[in-house]
């Protein structure tokens, strides 16, 4: 396999200076940098609002709170003849030497007060010439896997264990999803090109197959990984280089840079509650949380603090460790091992509570129970066969037969096919001069997304879940037997 490596941007020592000044507001010489800011001249550290803060790792400009931060191309500040106009004023081009008053004093080459949104900076001459250099090369600099004739992808998948069917699935979804795309020519004129790495066994494995996607073979964005155990440090990691990725994970939503497609389960449990309050009578101080394993406690907690925002009455938290459990009604968070010895303490000890969970968590132990939880028990299913058009039907017994993929499994086919769904259309519109930071604000842009499969997908600016609520479903026994009850809505988000 060829090197990447060689297709990054060569910086010299200097330039790497400036782009350490530009991304990160540090000195070459390691002293902290001041930067002055608005009409009061306050002072702060330069670290707290580099220049990539407003212009973008990229440079071209994100708007924010009413401002539009110019593009930092340096062909458009220098190169051509004649005057340029921005924001109603004109300036000749920019030289070495205005651009210093510019980024130091705030004035344009004509003599123009900038924005006073723009933070004017304290630098050293070695400082200014290093940011100067840099500046020059900004717009040659792409990030990893952007090539011109090809876009490259990434994902972690295992291909042994117990995890490995899973693994299949999700790969047989994703590289026929690449090559349908890449039939109808690719995305703006890049053919897409998929790496997978199988992340082994344990964290160490994981942790070092994710950096080798990351710096050898120098990956994109990531889509659709199944690597459980680097679920604590997967924020970190892919923070670190501002990494997209766009698929269910089991700690997605707290990072900007992870977008997963489905709801988490608290939004799942939320719409379950919604369903015991309206359609089950149940009262505010009837609601218990339930939790196996010290991996839910989080969640539990997280579920207990939306119930109350909602108006339950401080529902209790309860871990669950073969006992049975009092209540009229139980969220439970846990395995579907569990969830079924739950059900049986209950029984044993004579009590028949409403119990309600996560389809993604319990359906396995569903059908193993016995008749008297028959409509005692509801699930959240993220989309339901009524969700799917005739379209999404067709999108998908399409891949099934071209792969030999289990009809069964639909569930992580419909997953992996919405992610790469999502990542496509963002992808799309960003265009041809490709750059993850583009790619996060255009994931973040994305509303009423169809897929033919699920509800509408979308998320925002403070949203990284592409639905934020789920179906609740009744189960009759024997069986199973399922029969939703209440459709979608979305769960108000809470600030």
């Amino acid at each position: 396999m060829a090197s990447f490596s060689a297709l990054a941007l060569d910086l010299t020592d200097h330039e790497q200076a400036g782009k350490r000044l530009y991304r990160e507001g540090l000195s070459s010489s390691d002293v902290q940098l001041q930067a002055r800011v608005g009409a009061s001249d306050m002072a702060v550290p330069a670290s707290v609002l580099p220049c990539a803060s407003c212009h973008g790792s990229d440079g071209r400009g994100r708007a924010e709170g009413g401002v539009r931060p110019p593009s930092l191309d340096w062909r458009r500040l220098a190169l051509g003849q004649g005057t340029r106009e921005a924001n109603g004023r004109t300036y000749p081009a920019y030289t070495d030497s205005s651009l210093a008053r510019a980024i130091q004093q705030g004035v344009d080459p004509a003599g123009n007060r900038l924005d006073p949104a723009m933070p004017r900076f304290e630098l050293t001459l070695a400082d200014q010439r290093n940011l100067t250099a840099y500046l020059k090369r900004l717009a040659q600099e792409r990030d990893p896997g952007v090539e011109e004739g090809v876009l490259r992808l990434g994902t972690l998948l295992p291909a042994s264990g117990p995890l490995a069917d899973a693994g299949h699935v999700i790969r047989a979804v994703l590289q026929d999803g690449v090559a349908q795309l890449n039939q109808q020519g690719g995305i703006h004129g890049r053919r897409l090109e998929l790496v997978v790495l199988d992340p082994g066994a344990d964290p160490a494995s994981a942790e070092r197959a994710l950096q080798r996607l990351l710096g050898q073979e120098r990956v994109f964005a990531l889509v659709s990984p199944l690597a459980p155990m680097l679920d604590q440090r997967l924020t970190t990691l892919l923070g670190a280089q501002n990494v997209p990725l766009i698929g269910s994970t089991p700690r997605s939503g707290g990072s900007a840079q992870i977008f997963d497609p489905l709801p988490g389960l608290p939004e799942q449990l939320l719409s379950l509650a919604g369903h015991a309050r309206t359609a089950l009578g149940l009262a505010p101080g009837e609601l218990r949380v339930v939790y196996a394993g010290n991996e839910q406690a989080a969640l539990a907690e997280q579920v207990r603090e939306r119930l109350l925002q909602q108006g339950w009455a401080t529902p209790a938290i309860q871990v669950f460790d073969g006992q049975a459990v009092d209540g009229p009604g139980i969220i439970f968070l846990g395995r579907a091992q569990a969830f079924a010895e739950l059900a049986a303490a209950l029984q044993a000890a004579g009590r028949q509570p409403y119990l309600f969970a996560a389809s993604s968590q319990v359906a396995g132990a569903v059908a193993r129970l016995p008749e008297q939880w028959s409509r005692r028990l509801f699930l959240a299913y993220p989309y339901v066969p009524g969700d799917w058009t005739e379209q999404g039907l067709a999108t998908l017994a399409g891949l099934q037969q071209r792969q030999g993929l289990d009809p069964r499994q639909a569930s992580l086919q419909v997953s992996t096919l919405c992610a790469l769904r999502l990542l496509s259309e963002a992808l799309k519109q960003i265009g041809r001069d490709a750059s993850r930071e583009q790619l996060i604000t255009a994931l973040e842009g994305l509303h009423d997304v169809a897929t033919g499969l699920t509800p509408a997908l979308g998320f925002g600016p403070g949203r990284r879940q592409g639905m934020a609520g789920a179906h609740v479903v009744a189960v009759d026994l024997p069986g199973p037997h399922f029969t939703a009850v209440t459709p979608y809505r979305p769960v108000p988000v809470t600030p």
